[in-house]
């Protein structure tokens, strides 16, 4: 099924720039090169277009910023890691149409004005990594890759490298260990060496700026007439676990929650009732009786989850949600930098009592020490990671209390397994995707 509001992932892919410019591609970057600087910010503004990375700035007011800002040197780098469980979207982008993310960048580093651009993807994104090479290689011979110079950056397996303090680090030629220091990229930046030249720096994430050559080509009051005031354009939604179509589907924003996943995900398995739907690790679980929110950024913060980067992990009545937050709080805690107490102590201690309960060793005790490890950030945290378990873990223990109860001193009776969704690889046609090796089974 599809909408004929796509516009961003293509049912085939693109596989030569020949083929790209043949479908209008590049003629964005043509326009931007004659306007002013400030004129494509302005339009970028006007869209409305909100970083589909999982927070939802807004991209204009993010370029706004580093454009205006006296410092000379800027940089732009472009965010592909997407390590979040649940996401597939930026590596669909990436393998199907890698010239319009290049043309996205192109543009974007010449209206700040950046002297490079930057794109990290993992070294494992094998196909991510021969799509996009391939592109830039074509894209310099045929000179349609704008000024400014793009570089690719491979990075580590790490789900911090898609941190964005910590993929500066990581450009920088260093470990993905969040920085320190509280000021995001576009304040302080990457290669400062003088605190009185910070360097300040766009990250914005593949799909935001895959959005940019269809804005300036077309215009921001045309991408205005997709999606919802709050979130105009369409957004690539990741569907995984307990559905018939587990996919990738691009839809306007604003298309209900019930619409994603039993129209075009299917529903989920046979005899079965969904549960909840988790947005990936960063936030609160979403109930069944919410099916009909639209999905945009102001409607799902409203009853108190998020939108994140568009990835839902279902799970239906047959799901131990004992072991969905055990699961959940054992990837942040392993994947955590160990830099704060947060993640090293809090994270570790509601990981170590949910354990506890699935094994059936402790009572109803555990649960507080649950949530009080949970509830350590943020206080004195480096990055947004034990964030997100102060999120996922409280609303699932809340949300499913009737279970937690049910394991006091007897544990998991008879609950299936269940594996963590990071995702590696998706095959279209059979509709299933490929878990990372690095997966984890509770």
């Amino acid at each position: 099924m599809r909408t004929p509001q796509v516009f961003l992932l293509p049912d085939k892919p693109v596989e030569s720039l020949d083929a790209y410019i043949a479908g209008g591609g590049g003629e964005a970057l043509k326009q931007a090169l004659t306007m002013p600087r400030e004129q494509i910010i302005a339009e970028v503004k006007k869209s409305g277009l909100r970083g589909r990375g999982g927070a939802g700035f807004p991209t204009g007011l993010k370029w706004a910023g580093v454009a205006h800002d006296p410092c000379p040197t800027k940089y732009l780098v472009c965010n592909g890691s997407e390590g979040e469980p649940g996401s597939f979207k930026d590596h669909m982008l990436m393998r199907k149409n890698p010239y319009q993310l290049l043309e996205g960048i192109a543009i974007g580093a010449y209206a700040i004005q950046a002297k490079k651009a930057f794109l990290g993807i993992k070294a494992s994104s094998q196909k991510e990594v021969r799509a996009v090479r391939r592109a830039i290689a074509e894209m310099l011979e045929g000179n349609v890759l704008g000024p400014t110079p793009i570089e690719l950056v491979l990075g580590p397996e790490d789900y911090l490298f898609g941190e964005e303090k910590a993929l500066l680090e990581v450009i920088e030629g260093r470990d993905p260990m969040p920085r320190e220091a509280d000021n995001p990229p576009y304040v302080d930046g990457l290669f400062v060496t003088d605190p009185t030249e910070p360097n300040p720096t766009v990250v914005n994430n593949v799909e935001t700026l895959s959005n940019i050559p269809h804005i300036v080509q077309r215009g921001a009051g045309w991408f205005r007439t997709i999606g919802t005031p709050d979130s105009p354009g369409t957004m690539i939604f990741t569907v995984c676990e307990d559905v018939r179509r587990p996919g990738v589907y691009e839809l306007p924003m604003g298309t209900s929650l019930r619409t994603l996943v039993y129209d075009y995900a299917g529903g989920p398995p046979a005899g079965q009732q969904f549960k909840g739907f988790l947005s990936g690790v960063a936030n609160r679980v979403v109930l069944p009786s919410r099916l009909d929110t639209p999905l945009n950024f102001n409607s799902l913060h409203a009853i108190g989850s998020g939108l994140g980067s568009g990835g839902f992990i279902a799970y239906d009545n047959t799901a131990c949600m004992v072991r969905v937050a055990h699961m959940f709080a054992t990837f942040l805690w392993l994947e955590s930098c160990n830099q704060c107490s947060s993640c090293k102590v809090g994270t570790n201690q509601s990981m170590t009592y949910l354990e506890k309960l699935m094994e059936g060793r402790r009572d109803g005790t555990d649960i507080d020490f649950v949530i009080e490890g949970a509830m350590m950030a943020p206080h004195g945290n480096r990055c947004y990671l034990p964030v997100e378990h102060s999120l996922s873990c409280p609303s699932i223990v809340g949300s499913f209390s009737g279970e937690f109860i049910a394991h006091y001193g007897r544990g998991c009776q008879d609950c299936r397994s269940l594996v963590l969704p990071k995702i590696h690889d998706f095959d279209e046609d059979k509709h299933t995707f490929t878990y990372s090796p690095g997966r984890i089974t509770p």
